[in-house]
């Protein structure tokens, strides 16, 4: 059988989990499983993240898939319903939603009895500078006070653009999102990702939004999960199917963009761009071998990876880690200009899922 597997540690997403907690011990957890829990496998999850306080999906179908499986959760759609005739799916599966333009304002309000009878909570959006979803600063009072006179239980709710840095629009976004606080008082807030748990213990408010952190990858480009205190949850496998002798001046792989300088031993790992590997990278990259790193060698195809094994005592069969404990998905991530978000989220389901 090929061996190319993925591998999902649930004692470390909880682990990943209590971290969240040691960050924002007042905080309510909404901990985000959108996109097939990061690519780690939402039912695999799930488990591992029962002491949780609640559950972040992009849309209904994926909050469908945490009711299908028994669990009872609170679930937020943190994108909102897409059309009329979901709302009232949502409110008898108990979803809350998010609102952040007028025609969901439209259709909350029409399904207003049923709503609050479920005894659920809307959360408003405020665009603060980011321009994707959400009202502006100078709307959303007006709207939060209108929805609190009708009796609803609001949750103020933003989006950082960029907490993984510091920039001058994140100045503008707090003061924004403070400003509608206040006016739109008493009411809940939340608007602290992965990033700004870690940056604003000021901002946790009453609930926080934990992702890429539950899952061992860091939210920073500076910062290593070692020194966040996470470990990751996914470790990425294959193996070695082959080894070449090759002599100086031969070449590798397709295009032919790799030309030995000297006589090497190259080994063929079966893993490729078909399984979700990346295929360009702007910096060298590298696999792990019994924790030592190994660098990639010609150009990543749709089965196959080269790598240098020259002065390794390695043999066919061998494991390689392509990412997890040893070699972290955020370097792999770094050599192929992207960040480990997309790597994770876009592993086929090719490789056997453990």
């Amino acid at each position: 059988m090929r061996q190319a597997t993925v591998s999902i540690d649930r004692e470390a997403l909880q682990s990943n989990l209590n971290r969240v907690k040691q960050l924002a011990p007042q905080a309510k957890i909404v901990s985000m499983v959108k996109a097939n829990a990061y690519g780690h496998g939402l039912h695999d999850c799930l488990a591992a993240l029962n002491a949780t306080d609640a559950f972040g999906v992009a849309c209904l179908a994926e909050a469908l898939q945490i009711r299908d499986v028994g669990d009872q959760h609170d679930v937020t759609l943190i994108e909102g319903v897409f059309a009329l005739d979901e709302m009232p799916i949502a409110i008898a599966n108990r979803f809350e939603v998010v609102i952040h333009q007028q025609q969901q304002l439209d259709w909350l309000i029409q399904h207003q009895d049923a709503y609050q009878a479920q005894g659920l909570k809307v959360w408003v959006k405020l665009n603060s500078g980011m321009n994707r979803l959400g009202f502006k600063h100078l709307e959303i009072i007006a709207i939060i006070q209108d929805l609190q006179s009708r009796g609803f239980n609001c949750v103020l709710t933003m989006h950082f653009a960029n907490a993984d840095r510091d920039y001058p629009l994140n100045d503008l976004q707090v003061q924004q999102f403070l400003e509608v606080k206040t006016a739109c008082a008493p009411i809940l807030a939340s608007c602290c990702n992965s990033a700004a748990i870690y940056k604003w213990p000021e901002l946790h408010f009453d609930y926080v939004r934990p992702g890429i952190m539950l899952y061992g990858a860091s939210p920073f480009a500076d910062q290593s999960v070692d020194q966040l205190k996470l470990t990751p949850v996914m470790s990425f496998n294959a193996a070695i199917i082959a080894t070449n002798q090759i002599q100086a001046g031969e070449y590798v792989g397709y295009g032919s963009t790799f030309q030995a300088e000297h006589d090497m031993q190259i080994a063929i790992v079966s893993i490729g761009y078909g399984d979700g590997y990346p295929r360009a990278y702007s910096k060298q990259n590298y696999v792990s071998i019994n924790g030592q790193a190994v660098a990639l060698v010609g150009r990543v195809s749709m089965d196959m990876i080269a790598i240098d094994i020259t002065g390794l005592n390695v043999e066919i069969g061998q494991p390689v880690e392509l990412w997890g404990k040893q070699r972290l998905v955020d370097d792999v991530a770094a050599a192929n200009g992207t960040i480990g978000y997309e790597l994770l989220c876009r592993l086929s389901q090719r490789p056997q899922r453990y």
